[in-house]
């Protein structure tokens, strides 16, 4: 069974596929009845209509977000971003 991480009510996302479905993926490339997994680095296809919602929201959020909030709004949210980012990497 694959390892999940609960996300909410009910929801759940697949990390990934325990040591057995890995054992029989591997089983079923090597004698030939399923093509060979490529690497993440070789993978190259992506879903053009994910890319383009997943663009669509990149192109709006820091922009509209930018425009809604005063200077002061805009000047503290730096300052508490920079201090989380500052506190993050002290011992």
């Amino acid at each position: 069974m694959p390892q999940k991480k609960q996300v909410g009510k009910g929801k759940s996302v697949k990390l990934r596929p325990d040591v057995a479905e890995t054992a029989f993926r591997v089983l079923q490339e090597a004698v030939g009845e399923r093509p060979k997994t490529k690497p993440p680095a070789e993978r190259t296809e992506k879903n053009h209509e994910a890319v383009k919602r997943g663009r669509k929201g990149g192109e709006k959020g820091g922009t509209s977000t930018a425009q809604k909030r005063t200077s002061e709004e805009r000047a503290k949210g730096a300052t508490v971003a920079a201090l989380a980012r500052w506190k993050k990497s002290e011992p």
